[in-house]
């Protein structure tokens, strides 16, 4: 702090007031202090615009390494799925054009060999991290995608019983719970607020029902050339920006792990989109666990992903309830899925699949546009709404077919 004397008497001039002397050295306080916060904030702007840039960069490492790498593994993929006879065959519910044409399996390792890679570099980034338990999650998330991935490998070469398939799944989603990745509480859309957690038996049975109805999902889903990958591309995009731009604060860390879902799905659907130059296969159990797993990791998520996912979740449900009610089993796979109907129908496969990618784009974009939980779950019923009048109008059109 600078001192200013009052100046001495000396005979001439005016004589200056000892409270003007005094303001002035407050007035040079004022000056430091001002400098000194003005250090301070530059400094802070500084900091904050280096954690903007290794965010930024993050994002770009992760993204491009995932897309690097599923664009590197499609020929490595295919080139085991032909010489190990891993290949489509026609029967049953699949008469698609790539199905006639044998196109090769193993999707999964295009999946799974560029999606964990990028998320292992992800965790080496300088990015914020604020829950404690991201490392134990990041593990069960990677050790149930393992398990989803060796299920899918098998089911590819040995075709597995519905038993089988359902055991493998099972597993995976035991591991998500052990890891801390399981469902607590929601959101109550007319109180706006959260609910009490549940007892962990209650917790444990809806996450067993969630994972399990994701895998299957995505793996009825994958029915025509790039619909399960676009779907889960979109889906990918929703968390991604939910989790970096829209909650607050935002959850930089995890954001990283939908955009490595999304550089995966979109490298590995540049090869699968129509005319595919290889299926999913088995991988669809693998690319089910993960979103599931994202929807629950990091929380505020379901919403979106209920949204983006609606309408195959609900045709999933639909033709569930369906083949139980026809004494089927609902593990096994038919023709009745709306994108098979559609097709029969006479649409073409890319028609049905943009389609499918522009509802599920809507009401995703719609979870980050809506801030009320309460609008959300209108937007929810709407959804469910349409889905319902379109089974209907689909099964009246059949019947109107077949009597002609």
């Amino acid at each position: 702090m600078t001192v200013v004397n009052a100046p001495q008497d000396t005979g001439f001039g005016p004589r200056i007031p000892a409270r003007l002397c005094q303001s002035k050295s407050s007035i040079d306080i004022r000056a430091e202090s001002t400098y000194h916060y003005t250090a301070i904030a530059f400094v802070a702007a500084a900091r904050g615009k280096e954690q903007v840039l290794a965010t930024t960069a993050a994002y770009i490492i992760v993204f491009t390494l995932a897309l690097g790498l599923a664009l590197l593994l499609v020929p490595v993929a295919r080139s085991l799925a032909l010489r190990y006879g891993i290949v489509a065959r026609p029967g049953g519910r699949r008469t698609t054009e790539g199905d006639l044409r044998r196109v090769p399996k193993l999707g999964g390792i295009v999946l799974f060999g560029s999606f964990v890679p990028a998320v292992l570099v992800a965790q080496m980034l300088p990015v914020p991290r604020m829950d404690r338990y991201e490392v134990v999650r990041l593990t069960g998330l990677l050790i149930g995608a393992l398990i989803t991935f060796i299920l899918g490998l098998l089911d590819d070469r040995y075709d597995l019983k519905p038993f089988w398939q359902f055991m493998g799944q099972y597993l995976a989603a035991s591991v998500a719970i052990v890891f801390q990745i399981f469902i607590e509480f929601f959101n109550n859309p007319f109180t706006g607020q959260q609910t009490d957690p549940w007892p962990y038996i209650v917790t444990v049975t809806i996450t067993f029902f969630w994972l399990i109805g994701m895998m299957n999902t995505v793996n009825w889903l994958d029915g025509l050339d790039g619909l399960a990958a676009g779907v889960a591309f979109i889906a990918g995009a929703m968390l991604f920006i939910n989790s970096a731009f829209q909650v607050e604060p935002p959850q930089t860390s995890v954001s990283l792990l939908p955009l490595a879902l999304m550089g995966t799905s979109l490298g590995f659907l540049l090869h699968n989109f129509y005319p595919t130059r290889i299926y999913m296969g088995g991988g669809a159990y693998f690319l089910g666990y993960v979103l599931g797993a994202l929807s629950i990791i990091g929380g505020a998520k379901m919403a979106t992903i209920l949204l983006v996912m609606g309408l195959p979740l609900l045709d999933a449900v639909w033709q569930v309830v369906n083949r139980i009610a026809h004494g089927k089993s609902p593990f096994f796979g038919d023709r009745g899925h709306i994108h098979f109907r559609l097709l029969d129908m006479g649409l073409s496969q890319r028609q049905i699949v943009l389609v499918y990618y522009a509802f599920c784009a809507f009401f995703g974009m719609l979870t980050l546009i809506i801030e009320s939980r309460l609008y959300k779950f209108i937007a929810f019923g709407v959804m469910a709404g349409v889905v319902a009048a379109g089974f209907i109008a689909l099964l009246r059109a059949e019947r109107r077919s077949s009597r002609s």
